[in-house]
């Protein structure tokens, strides 16, 4: 089998998550929807259908991928799956005898890709994702799972992927990981049995780990330091540290993390620090993203009444009563940072506060200095810090990295001129 995962129509919803990525590779439960589905059905090969300024960078990070390859999805029959579902993909596998589209909740799947297409064809299949005459429509029904939309679905499902993901650990468990329950020194309450520990990982004396409201997952090298405590569902990934750290529910750490302090109901896709003490709830922090100390987010309006979240020019209504933080690629925040209730801050964003609350919308590329916000911010020597940074978790900084920016830079223009209208900056 040939897969393709495939960014529909609506990725500018999940600004500024997805800037610099697939949307199919935001980090919700223990991995990414493209990996959960490599890891289940296991093909022969994979590819990704993504916005152009994205793919040089994605195509560096995933090798064996064909990313908007026209002439490898020309050779041969493929499946193609939206890279914003959320679910078993073994569902999906169960309904492909024929020529079908696999719909959930009344949008397409999954469907088959079989014949030539053109490199000017790639766009318009995006935004026609699941229109294939002569198909036959199958619905998953029960197994319908969930569509990811918006930034602060992925933090409200996080704990319902964390229990997909033990389920599906559990059924695709092999010899050749014995992932092993906790030992003497851990303290693991009630439901001991929803405890993972890869056996590389480092659990000091002293850890507490209750899995009684979910499944708890420590995955490969993680080392969690003494009085740490862990709530399920939760999942630590690959090489990452915590420190005394107090990990509430529905919280996904990713890989090369070093996290401090309270975390609630939040997802760190990887490769960020927190180190230090401060409090992060109902957010999400993208890779190489520094909270310098007690930087801290509110997740609940006073009024208790629903938050409300840029997601690019707009402010939307998310329906929910907690939101936090969500913060892009390379942001920096200085000691003492506080955050409102649903706030966004935008890929190489750097946060210098005064003491005060910043504002709910910090765009791309933009500065919150001493109480002003600007666009003064200097792409060069942002470039050159993200080197560093990367450099220091053995990451390269490509040009390829840079040609993605600076082209973020220009998609984010309007995003950065309405924000700075809104807070009278001249």
């Amino acid at each position: 089998m040939r897969v393709a995962f495939v960014e529909t129509g609506r990725i500018d919803q999940f600004s500024p998550l997805a800037w610099t990525r697939p949307v199919f590779e935001v980090l919700c439960g223990t991995r990414s929807v493209r990996q959960r589905f490599l890891d289940s059905l296991k093909p022969a090969a994979w590819g990704a259908i993504t916005r152009p300024h994205v793919a040089e960078v994605y195509q560096g990070e995933q090798p064996e991928s064909q990313v908007n390859n026209a002439e490898w999805l020309s050779d041969g029959k493929t499946l193609l799956i939206d890279g914003c579902w959320l679910g078993d993909p073994q569902a999906i596998l169960e309904k492909l005898a024929g020529d079908v589209v696999v719909y959930a909740h009344g949008r397409p799947v999954a469907c088959w890709h079989d014949g030539p297409i053109s490199a000017d064809s790639l766009k318009s299949l995006r935004s026609s994702f699941g229109q294939t005459e002569n198909a036959t429509r199958v619905d998953l029904g029960e197994r319908a799972g969930l569509w990811l939309n918006y930034p602060w679905e992925l933090v409200k499902y996080n704990g319902k992927a964390i229990h997909l993901d033990y389920f599906l650990l559990e059924r695709e468990a092999t010899a050749a990981i014995a992932w092993q329950r906790p030992e003497s020194g851990v303290t693991a309450g009630s439901d001991a049995d929803q405890i993972r520990i890869h056996p590389s990982a480092v659990l000091e004396p002293f850890v507490s780990i209750d899995a009684s409201s979910g499944p708890v997952i420590v995955d490969e090298e993680a080392h969690i330091q003494s009085f740490t405590r862990l709530e399920g569902p939760c999942y630590i990934g690959k090489k990452s540290q915590l420190f005394r750290a107090n990990l509430r529910g529905e919280t996904s750490v990713g890989p090369v993390c070093r996290v401090g302090g309270e975390v609630e109901a939040s997802i760190m896709q990887g490769y960020a620090n927190k180190y230090h003490d401060g409090f992060l709830g109902h957010g999400y922090v993208c890779p190489w993203v520094n909270l310098g100390a007690l930087t801290t987010n509110s997740d609940l309006k006073n009024n208790y009444s629903n938050v409300k979240l840029a997601v690019g020019t707009e402010f939307l209504d998310s329906g929910e009563k907690k939101v936090g933080c969500f913060i892009g690629d390379h942001a920096k925040t200085a000691i003492g940072t506080l955050f409102n209730t649903g706030s966004s801050v935008g890929v190489m964003a750097m946060v210098l506060p005064a003491g005060r609350l910043c504002p709910k919308h910090i765009p791309s590329f933009a500065r919150y200095w001493q109480g002003s916000l600007d666009d003064a911010l200097d792409f060069e020597s942002a470039c050159e810090t993200a080197a560093t940074v990367m450099g220091r978790r053995d990451q390269e900084f490509t040009d390829a990295h840079r040609r993605m920016f600076a082209a973020i830079r220009e998609l984010t223009a309007g995003e950065r001129t309405a924000a700075l209208q809104r807070s009278g900056a001249k």
